[in-house]
């Protein structure tokens, strides 16, 4: 009997055999090399390629999942609280929380061995908790000062640590059209990997202020915010904020702080706990082309003055109002976001040189730069 069982076990297993063998040559087609295989290994694309994944294995270790928790107010209203019919037949409810979670998620990346992390500070601002994730490895983080202006946020590791800092490049010598990758957590996968171009720089996406953007098409979306913008020499050219989109998704239209910004924002943010700005007294107005023809300039360039505070700087410098600032140290003013940039990143307390326009021809005078109140 136990002959008999082996044999037919042994027969079982060699009418499976002879049908995976018969099926086998089903796919044997399909194991061939493609005859593109070997003739695109040395072209320039591959080449591209392989910087890709280069800038990846760098990156991957100082690019930061952040994951925030804020307890709010959970406002709940029982219709059937006092209902003594309700109560009689379902008891008391329980009593509903008077609180709940909120919980938001980022990238960052870091800045410095010892733990030091720059981010936006639209991730971080106004949150109980922040985690940030390293490595597959979760560590508290603290906030040690933020940025709402630049939108910029300087966190350190409370863990003692050795990390692996980013590379900064110069965001001042990025051209249109230089390949960019983005690496962050696009609705929470973290360490996706994009690619595009430099669509245009300059981009000013805020009205409200004079900070201006790096535009890229490389895929950002959210919870990339945060994350760096990175050259094909990998080093970082720009956090990545924030995006164009009326579906919430992305378009290709992203924008990021230049780096150069980002780094004068965070040694100040390190050092004095916040961001010291210069200003010079003045109120901007726009710059038709109308009031320029009227005022004898050959384009609608400059900063028109709209109002000079009194005892200001400006006022003290002999600026009035309806002037047209054209330079500063010598570096043409364009529109009012140049004015707002240059000042502001100016040293306190230090002399410049505004030409300005005034009765159809131009006027210098010496400002001295006080510290935004």
């Amino acid at each position: 009997m136990k002959i008999k069982t082996i044999l037919y076990a042994v027969c079982i297993t060699a009418i499976f055999s002879v049908t995976a063998a018969k099926a086998e040559p089903f796919l044997n087609e399909t194991g061939r090399d493609s005859p593109l295989k070997n003739d695109n290994r040395n072209s320039p694309v591959y080449e591209l390629q392989k910087t890709f994944q280069k800038i990846y294995e760098l990156y991957k270790n100082s690019v930061v999942f952040i994951s925030t928790e804020k307890t709010i107010s959970a406002r709940y209203y029982d219709p059937f609280r006092d209902d003594p019919i309700f109560r009689e037949f379902f008891g008391r409810r329980p009593n509903m929380p008077d609180t709940q979670k909120k919980k938001g998620l980022g990238t960052g990346f870091i800045i410095s061995s010892d733990g030091y992390i720059c981010t936006n500070h639209h991730v971080v601002a106004n949150m109980d908790a922040v985690t940030v994730r390293v490595n597959n490895k979760d560590y508290a983080a603290s906030l040690v000062s933020s940025d709402q202006f630049t939108d910029i946020a300087l966190l350190k590791i409370t863990d003692s640590g050795k990390f692996t800092p980013v590379y900064f490049g110069n965001s001042d010598t990025v051209k249109i059209g230089d390949m960019a990758v983005a690496i962050g957590n696009p609705f929470g996968l973290d360490k996706t990997i994009t690619t595009g171009v430099i669509s245009a720089t300059g981009r000013h996406v805020m009205n409200d202020t004079g900070v201006s953007h790096i535009q890229t098409d490389a895929s950002i979306n959210m919870g990339n915010s945060g994350g760096p913008l990175i050259n094909l020499d990998g080093e970082v050219i720009g956090v990545n904020r924030m995006i164009y989109s009326s579906t919430g998704g992305n378009l290709g239209i992203g924008f990021a702080i230049p780096i150069n910004t980002v780094r004068d924002t965070l040694i100040q943010l390190k050092k004095y706990g916040k961001v010291r700005r210069g200003y010079i007294g003045v109120q901007i107005s726009p710059l038709t082309l109308e009031f320029a023809k009227e005022r004898g300039l050959l384009k609608p360039e400059g900063a028109l003055i709209g109002s000079v505070e009194k005892d200001g700087p400006a006022d003290r410098a002999g600026l009035r109002m309806s002037d047209v600032i054209i330079r500063i140290d010598g570096t043409t003013i364009v529109d009012y976001t140049d004015l707002v940039s240059i000042v502001g990143r100016s040293d306190i307390g230090k002399s410049v040189q505004i030409t300005a326009w005034r009765d159809r021809r131009e006027i210098t005078v010496s400002v001295i730069v006080k510290e935004r109140p």
